[in-house]
């Protein structure tokens, strides 16, 4: 063979080796970054759409895995835990409002606040503090508010109720301030509302994009949506500092008495002012946006799906019973934390409105090292494992062939409810990173649920049902509705 054939050959086996490569490597990789940009916009609904209609319940559009099976959520919430960490794409977006906080960090700094807040939520004394505390507004402002509300025959925005609420609860319990968003009376209030609102939606905003250096680039230039961050995270850091010197003015017998996490963290001369103010910015954002979307899911299912009538009647049966239990029907006397206990059927209610409506309900984790998955799933260093809580509170495979229908009946044994596993219902997450305020959510949910279904019906006045995913599962539109006193 003479040296031009040779050189023929070598370029003709290139060429082959370079199509191959760009055929079975590049071409689907191609594939599947226009499908992620595609859905960029609605991952959420794109991620259960492709698990339900999978038969393995896992996906695999690379540089993402999603999956719905329990095992592969187990794999990576616990056994494999520390090998499935945040996403620095996703920490980087949030890291401006959340900081270091225990919703944004990994290793070491979310060993330290973990730590720190479940030592303080599995105190007795922060359960009957909340109580205190919810059983405060519910009774001096959202009553009387869903009263006047019915008197006037007021439409009334549920959704944006009870955010409001939870915000004036969760505000109190984390750094002692009421900022009465309920009355929307209170202008500092309301301004740390919006700018807690505007921080939260923009830095979510962030993480959709499909390349960071997108609004990298904008707050160089500190403009649109970048500038308006900075300027509520302006708001939100002044609130703190503020806060801080309010606290360190408090005396300790004072702040045992007080019961709120500001009080406690900031007398902790271990830590820097900075790291409790993320530490509480992130618990404040936990209780602020995940009970509302419960809530709000809740109500509207016992409006509008074909057993809520049913349901409701049984809610309200068990309410009387605990009442007539306690030696009381005075329904002008609040909740225990043990009569709260007692109300198995209204826990099973909400927890099987909360598998199809789930407040969080995509989880993304980020690959350190080569692994696969426990359904035999290959995992590539850098790549996204997303379980979709969403997918997996509709699945067959786990609830039956009655997974759609709303039936609180599923979660009793004998009267009594029975907890799935966190792995199959992972709307509180699960394993190591399970959400510490679990109690704490379910205290508030049924205390608003209970109090309010006795007193009042309440009727849609607009066709909802249709979701949209901000930092929680929201209703589209809001939930309004007309508000009636009930018949006795």
């Amino acid at each position: 063979m003479d040296f031009s054939s040779l050189l023929l050959s070598i370029f003709v086996f290139a060429t082959f080796v370079f199509t191959a490569f760009y055929l079975f490597n590049i071409l689907p990789l191609i594939r599947s970054l226009t499908q992620i940009i595609k859905n960029s916009h609605r991952t959420v609904d794109w991620a259960a759409e492709l698990l339900l209609a999978s038969p393995t319940g896992t996906v695999t559009v690379a540089p993402i895995v999603f999956t719905a099976d329990p095992s592969n959520v187990e794999h990576t919430a616990k056994s494999h835990f520390y090998n499935y960490p945040r996403s620095n794409f996703v920490t980087s977006a949030f890291h401006e409002f959340l900081g270091d906080g225990i919703l944004n960090s990994n290793g070491e700094q979310w060993k330290l606040q973990r730590k720190m807040a479940s030592y303080e939520f599995s105190t007795g004394s922060l359960r009957t503090f909340v109580l205190e505390k919810v059983g405060h507004v519910i009774q001096e402002r959202l009553l009387p508010l869903l009263k006047s509300a019915s008197m006037r025959a007021e439409v009334l925005d549920l959704q944006d109720v009870f955010e409001r609420f939870a915000f004036d609860n969760i505000s109190t319990i984390a750094i002692d301030y009421d900022p009465d968003c309920l009355s929307r009376k209170n202008e500092i209030g309301e301004r740390l509302y919006g700018a807690f609102d505007e921080a939260a939606n923009i830095s979510l905003e962030r993480s959709k994009l499909p390349f960071s250096f997108l609004w990298k680039l904008k707050k160089l230039l500190n403009i649109r949506s970048e500038r308006r961050l900075r300027e509520s995270m302006a708001v939100i850091n002044e609130f703190l500092a503020e806060s801080f010197i309010r606290s360190k003015g408090i005396s300790v017998e004072s702040t045992e008495k007080r019961g709120g996490f500001l009080s406690k963290f900031a007398r902790d001369a271990r830590q820097s002012d900075k790291f409790v103010g993320e530490l509480l910015v992130n618990l404040m954002l936990a209780g602020r946006d995940t009970t509302p979307s419960a809530l709000t899911w809740f109500f509207w299912l016992v409006q509008s799906s074909s057993s809520g009538r049913v349901v409701v009647g049984k809610i309200l049966e068990e309410v009387r019973s605990v009442r007539k239990s306690q030696g009381t029907s005075d329904e002008g006397k609040f909740f225990t934390l043990d009569s709260l206990r007692q109300m198995n059927y209204l826990h099973a209610a909400i927890s099987e409105s909360m598998r199809l409506y789930p407040p969080v309900p995509l989880v993304a984790r980020e690959c350190q090292a080569d692994d696969t998955l426990p359904d035999g799933t290959a995992v590539k260093k850098g790549w996204m494992v997303m379980y979709s809580p969403m997918a997996m509170g509709r699945s067959k495979k786990i609830w039956g062939k009655d997974c759609a229908e709303f039936r609180p009946e599923r979660w009793l044994v004998d009267g009594v409810f029975r907890a799935r596993s966190p792995f199959e219902h992972t709307v509180f997450h699960a394993g190591r990173n399970m959400c510490l305020g679990k109690d704490m959510a379910f205290i508030q949910m049924k205390a608003v649920a209970a109090s309010v279904l006795e007193r009042f019906e309440m009727e849609a006045v607009e066709e909802r049902g249709k979701h949209e995913c901000l930092v929680t599962l929201k209703m589209e539109g809001g939930l309004p509705v007309i508000v009636r006193e009930r018949r006795k």
